[in-house]
């Protein structure tokens, strides 16, 4: 499937704002799964910028506005050829992690927004106890979750805690990557999220062009990465455009940056997907 995705964000300051200094996680990846034919990034007012890729291997655009400016606008253009192959689950036993313990040690780490609540880990110890494999306990889980926690768009903030969204019932789908993560993270499985868009429609139609969504999902340890979607409890396809992967939302926001005002400012976003053939 071939993809046109196009994403406008970015903020308006309610006084103006003097300066401003911004990082973009806007461009998506090439990997196994998909490949990018073109991406541009266009920024209004026209900034210094610097094209890297950090830690995780997402591409990011670092940039400055040093002109007073009442707006700022970043638009993401990208076309992605996305493949409906993902990996397959190698079935390893439990004692078979512990000798990725050390190479995946940061996708272990319990940060704030992942951390269970105690009352969920109390529910799923005796899954865990009855799960003969990882990837038995992963699958469990994810469909727990799934069925335990309702979407509903807006019942949530982007700082919104993993432990807050279990406690709520509710959440978007920040939450239930974030809930899935801490759940298989505590169980010592690795586990990373993953941002990117998601087509909302299951065949979508070529030539149209659609509202479309920012997504996150996980992908987990198995003898290899597997994707799944715990918010539409599927494995990530070709609908499914990968930008970002690290720890938690924190290592991968579309935009993020400071910037010098005296007044607020309200933040706009909007994505177009167009499925191309």
């Amino acid at each position: 499937m071939q993809l046109r995705i196009r994403h406008t964000t970015g903020y308006h300051y309610e006084k103006g704002a003097m300066a401003s200094f911004n990082e973009a996680r806007m461009t998506p990846m090439t990997t196994s799964e998909q490949y990018v034919l073109r991406s541009r990034l266009e920024i209004s007012p026209t900034p210094w910028s610097y094209e890297y890729r950090d830690y995780w291997g997402t591409t990011v655009t670092s940039f400055e506005v040093h002109d007073p400016h009442q707006d700022l606008t970043v638009v993401a253009t990208s076309i992605v050829d996305t493949q409906g192959t993902p990996p397959e689950p190698h079935g390893v036993a439990w004692d078979a992690l512990e000798t990725v313990q050390d190479e995946w040690c940061e996708f272990l780490a319990m940060s704030s927004w992942v951390a269970p609540a105690p009352e969920l880990l109390t529910e799923l110890a005796p899954l865990r106890e009855s799960a003969a494999t990882p990837g038995d306990y992963a699958t469990t889980v994810m469909q727990f979750l799934h069925d335990r926690i309702a979407y509903v768009p807006g019942s949530t903030e982007v700082t919104t805690t993993a432990a807050d969204a279990w406690r709520a019932q509710t959440g978007v789908c920040q939450d239930f990557a974030h809930l899935t993560l801490g759940a298989l993270r505590d169980a010592r499985i690795p586990a990373r999220y993953v941002s990117g868009y998601l087509h909302p429609s299951r065949e979508p139609e070529i030539g149209e062009t659609v509202a479309g969504e920012s997504h996150a999902w996980i992908e987990w340890w198995d003898g290899e990465w597997i994707g799944w979607d715990p918010t539409n409890a599927i494995t990530p396809g070709p609908r499914h455009v990968v930008v970002a992967k690290g720890r938690d939302y924190a290592d991968s926001p579309p935009l993020r940056g400071i910037f010098s005002t005296s007044g607020g400012s309200e933040l706009f976003v909007g994505v177009e997907i167009t499925r191309l053939r």
